[in-house]
């Protein structure tokens, strides 16, 4: 794969992982994380595609401007991407709040350019409405469950920053047989995104009700999810049961079934995504 540079209409630069030919593919990490971590999962998808892996802004390599850190931003971001590299037909995949980009961009661009969707482990709403059940916030994925608990959140990203302490904050999102190596690694990449700006987004991030978008979606999608993941599978299974037709995989904790499998078990992962693709192009 190769690095390549996308100079959006603002003049903010986003930069991409890029390879393979065919039918276009956007990887779209979650949030803080970069294109790089998608490499055991993009060499592979690139036999049968056109691969692009973004680091969206502030991200990896991008440009980090000290605004613009909203979902809403990021799917005008995703746009202009589209419009810049003249793809009026991709496949879309992201992961955590990926997905929330790809929801955003469907609510405000429609559909008119997206054939496929690949979800991987966002919750439909990741905080509750106070009425909820604790099956509805099961139901929905509720991360947190009050406003002090996005502020703790975001006071942990802003004090965690160095590599050992970001590894430790986000240990908690992997399965506890990850190596020392892995979560350093992840880690370097979070941090290039500053922490003042990544706390930013993940505050924009937290209150993002996607439940009326999910609904209207009627493309061929697949729902990746993992049985030990922050995000409840009951999350995942609810986001394919309103898809006409989606597909969906829950990776069970044996199979590295955190929020991050497809660095766990990227054999599975890219097995899941290559068979769901090929099967779905023959029904478009």
């Amino acid at each position: 794969m190769e690095r390549i540079s996308i100079e959006l209409d603002s003049g903010l630069t986003l930069s991409a992982l890029t390879g393979g030919s065919g039918q276009p593919l956007i990887m779209i990490p979650g949030w803080s994380q970069t294109a790089a971590e998608w490499q055991q999962n993009a060499e592979t998808l690139t036999e049968d595609r056109r691969v692009i892996a973004l680091d969206m802004r502030g991200h990896g390599e991008s440009d980090k401007p000290n605004y613009g850190y909203r979902v809403g931003r990021l799917a005008k971001d995703l746009s202009e991407v589209l419009d810049k590299l003249g793809l009026s037909s991709v496949d879309l995949l992201g992961h955590s709040m990926g997905c929330a980009v790809i929801w955003a961009y469907l609510d405000l661009f429609g559909p008119n350019r997206v054939q496929r969707l690949v979800l991987v482990d966002q919750a439909p709403c990741m905080f509750p409405q106070a009425q909820w059940s604790d099956e509805q916030r099961s139901r929905f994925g509720c991360f947190y469950q009050t406003a002090d608990d996005v502020d703790e959140f975001a006071r942990n990203v802003l004090a965690a920053s160095d590599r050992e302490s970001t590894a430790e904050l986000l240990k908690g999102l992997f399965s506890p047989e990850v190596s020392t190596a892995s979560l350093q690694t992840v880690a370097k990449e979070n941090l290039k995104l500053p922490r003042p700006l990544a706390a930013q987004l993940l505050r924009d991030t937290a209150y993002g009700d996607w439940r009326d978008v999910i609904e209207r979606i009627k493309l061929p999608t697949l729902v990746i999810g993992g049985e030990n993941s922050i995000f409840t599978s009951a999350s995942q299974r609810w986001i394919a049961s309103v898809i006409p037709g989606a597909e969906i995989e829950i990776f069970s904790t044996p199979e590295g079934g955190s929020h991050f499998m497809f660095i766990e078990n990227p054999s599975r992962f890219n097995s899941c995504v290559l068979s769901f693709l090929a099967s779905s192009n023959t029904q478009i």
